[in-house]
């Protein structure tokens, strides 16, 4: 990973908007907790008193209210909190921000859904950033390549291998599998994944926090003929690191996680626990690019594989793929393989995968992406599901 000072120039923002855009979609996405019958994003656009503008984008999965919410958090909280300041550069604002809202965060018992709101103004202020200066965002944080190999996620539960064959075809080469539905069904999604993709595919699982301790000790030796690259969230995110220390002596299965992760401490404790052989920070969930650049540092340099964690739209997706560019490493970027044109439409190196399952981010600037609302509203209306 490039070693560089983030870069840091003058921010007078004067204009912040948030937009928000709903996919409903024909086969709701499952998880081991909860299902999503639509494909929520929110949008930030900021502009600066030069007239540079940047896009970035909210994390709001869940719940099923949570896209409008954030975005209201962004016009009465963070708005006038920018607004006719000046910051020395994107993580000045990312850490005036934080402190701003700190005890607002605390009175109102939403500490998640502002930092969430606070990521997606810094991804935006990234790309006005690297789109002032000319260079591509990857360039930009101080990185010297610009392919980053992919991996399709998000493969439901119901005839995984449909899916597969599918993606495949599309040119991905690695793939994840959701998990926490039962052994018999665990296992025999795996089963038919690997008589669809060959013993050697690149095969990951992602159990999404489905387990107790005992019963993630028993689904791993029942995973473990699987080759799998790594096991995804087998425990709450909130369950001490004794007990994935615990797991970890049972299993010679990587364990991944970081997602549900917030904070330098939180951070830091992971990797110190010496557990986890691939973290996932999501850049749109906590931190935007500002706080998980020093992050990303310390568990690349500790040993670890940063693989960073994204299921929502394009914009947020390219801000994570020039992240893992400008970082380096052997590292995946996680792409959602159900059907979304709020993502597809933003993210057009995805139509381009190589031989070699890696997408070219190239030298636009910024994120190589500007939206156009009102086609965006077009192909989300055209591609609704009948």
């Amino acid at each position: 990973m490039s070693q560089n000072a983030l870069p840091a120039t003058l921010l007078r923002p004067t204009r912040v908007d948030a937009h928000v855009f709903r996919y409903p979609i024909a086969t709701p996405v499952r998880t081991s907790f909860g299902v999503m019958h639509d494909r929520p994003a929110v949008f930030v656009r900021v502009e600066d008193a030069d007239g540079a503008v940047g896009w970035g984008e909210i994390w709001c999965n869940f719940p099923a209210c949570g896209a409008e919410h954030r975005a209201r958090l962004v016009d009465t909280v963070l708005a006038p909190l920018l607004l006719g300041q000046r910051f020395d550069g994107p993580a000045a604002a990312w850490a005036a921000l934080s402190a701003r809202t700190e005890v607002l965060a605390l009175q109102s018992g939403e500490p998640g859904p502002i930092a969430q709101a606070i990521a997606g103004v810094d991804l935006a202020l990234w790309d006005l950033s690297a789109r002032r200066a000319g260079q591509p965002l990857w360039r930009h944080l101080g990185g010297e390549r610009q392919r980053v190999p992919v991996y399709a996620s998000g493969i439901n539960p119901d005839q995984p291998e449909r899916t597969a064959e599918r993606v495949r075809a599309e040119g991905y080469r690695a793939y994840k599998l959701k998990i926490g539905f039962g052994e018999q069904r665990d296992t025999a999604n795996l089963r038919a994944l690997r008589q669809v993709l060959g013993a050697d595919a690149a095969l990951m699982v992602d159990a999404n926090q489905a387990w107790s301790l005992d019963e993630a000790r028993h689904m791993a030796a029942l995973l473990a003929p699987f080759n799998l690259g790594w096991l995804e969230e087998p425990l709450r995110a909130d369950r001490p690191w004794t007990e994935w220390q615990a797991l970890q002596v049972a299993t010679a299965i990587p364990l991944a996680a970081g997602e549900n992760l917030a904070g330098d401490a939180a951070f830091d404790a992971a990797v110190q626990a010496g557990v986890l052989r691939v973290l996932q920070p999501d850049a749109a969930k906590w931190g935007g690019l500002s706080a998980n650049w020093p992050i990303v540092q310390r568990a690349q340099a500790a040993g670890l594989r940063y693989c960073p964690h994204y299921l929502g739209a394009g914009i947020g997706l390219m801000a994570s793929a020039h992240l893992l560019a400008a970082a380096g490493g052997d590292g995946l970027l996680e792409v959602d393989s159900n059907p979304n044109p709020l993502r597809t439409e933003l993210a057009p190196p995805l139509q381009q995968i190589d031989a070699d399952g890696c997408i070219d981010l190239g030298d636009a600037p910024g994120i190589g992406v500007v939206p156009d609302l009102a086609h965006l509203h077009d192909a989300v209306h055209a591609a609704r599901p009948m």
